[in-house]
C-alpha cells in the first residue's frame, strides 16, 4: 500500500472570471460578459508561479468563455506541463441547459480547447458541479463528447447542486450506452451520519484550513485520492465589487484575502496531481442508472 504522506491527491482550478460565477449574475448577466473586465490571466499566472515554485502540478478545467476572451490563458497552462480540461462553453448549468443543449455546450467547448491548444481534451467539470441526482444524463452527453473522465459529481446534498447517492470515491462509470467514463468526485468528510463537504472554493474560504486537510488527512489514511478546486477569482480580493445582497454577498467575497496562504499551505504539506492521472481501481465500477433516481430528467 501507498504510504499516506505519499499519495497524490487531485488539485484543479476552474478557469472563469468573476462575473461568470452564478451568484454574481443579478449584476453581470451573460450578455454584458464581453462588457467586464477581464482579470483571469494575471492571476492564472500567479496561479502557475506557485504550483512551480512548490514542484505541484494541477488540472485545469477552462470555461469555454474564458479561452475565446484569453487563449493565451490556455496557452500558458499547456507550456507550464499542467492537464488542461474543460469547463464548458456557457457556464449554464447541466439541467438549465437541457440534455440536448448540454450536449452541444460540451462538444463546443471541448473542440475550441482542442483547436487552441493542439492536444486532446480528456476531462471534463459541469458549471457548479450541476451533474447529479436529476442531470445523471449529462454523464453520457460527456463520453459522447470524447471526454475520457469527468469531475462534476459533488457527493453531498447542497441547495443548488449534489448526489448525495453517489459513491464519494472515483469510479469506472459503465454507461447505460455502453461508453465508459471514470468519475472523480469532489472531496467531502463524513460526519453525523452524512457526507459535507470539504472540497476547497467556497468551503476553504468560508471555513478553517483544518477542515479541509482534515478530509485530505483521512482520505489518504483510506488509501483515496481527494479531488479539491479553486478559482482563480478567489485568489484576487481586488476585483470589482458588486452589491449583491445577503447570502450572496458572503459566498463570494468572503475570505478572498486568505486564499492564497491557505493553498500555499496546502501546497506545501500535501503532494498534488492532474485529476486525469490519478489511476482507478478496475473493481472500483458503477453502474449510474441503478442508482436511485436512476438517469432521467428530475
Amino acid at each position: 500500500m501507498t504510504p499516506a504522506a505519499a499519495l497524490t491527491h487531485g488539485l484543479s482550478f476552474d478557469i472563469e472570471e468573476a462575473h461568470h460565477a452564478l451568484n454574481m449574475w443579478s449584476v453581470t448577466p451573460p450578455e454584458t460578459w464581453d462588457e467586464q473586465p477581464t482579470r483571469v490571466e494575471a492571476v492564472t499566472d500567479r496561479l502557475l508561479a506557485l504550483l512551480a515554485e512548490h514542484d505541484q502540478r494541477a488540472t485545469f478545467f477552462v470555461l469555454g468563455q474564458v479561452a475565446r476572451r484569453s487563449p493565451e490563458v490556455v496557452h500558458a497552462i499547456v507550456k507550464a506541463g499542467h492537464e488542461l480540461a474543460s469547463h464548458g462553453s456557457s457556464h449554464r448549468m447541466a439541467g438549465d441547459l437541457g440534455p440536448e443543449g448540454f450536449a452541444a455546450d460540451i462538444a463546443d467547448a471541448r473542440a475550441q480547447l482542442q483547436d487552441l491548444s493542439g492536444q486532446p481534451v480528456e476531462g471534463f467539470r459541469a458549471s457548479t458541479f450541476s451533474i447529479g441526482r436529476g442531470t445523471r444524463w449529462g454523464l453520457e452527453a460527456v463520453a459522447a463528447a470524447g471526454h475520457s473522465w469527468d469531475s462534476s459529481v459533488f457527493p453531498v446534498v447542497h441547495d443548488r447542486y449534489g448526489d448525495a447517492d453517489f459513491p464519494h470515491t472515483p469510479v469506472h462509470l459503465d454507461l447505460p450506452s455502453g461508453r465508459a467514463l471514470r468519475e472523480y468526485p469532489l472531496l467531502t468528510r463524513p460526519a453525523f451520519g452524512k457526507r459535507w463537504p470539504a472540497a476547497g472554493g467556497g468551503y476553504l474560504r468560508l471555513l478553517p484550513l483544518a477542515l479541509v486537510e482534515g478530509a485530505l488527512r483521512r482520505s489518504a489514511r483510506e488509501q483515496q485520492p481527494g479531488v479539491v478546486y479553486l478559482h482563480p477569482w478567489e485568489l484576487d480580493p481586488g476585483q470589482p465589487r458588486h452589491a449583491l445582497g445577503g447570502l450572496r454577498t458572503f459566498r463570494h467575497y468572503f475570505g478572498l484575502r486568505r486564499v492564497e496562504g491557505k493553498l500555499t499551505r496546502l501546497l506545501e504539506r500535501h503532494r498534488f496531481g492532474p485529476i486525469g492521472e490519478i489511476p482507478v481501481p478496475q473493481h472500483a465500477r458503477l453502474d449510474p442508472s441503478a442508482l436511485p433516481g436512476g438517469m432521467t430528467a428530475a
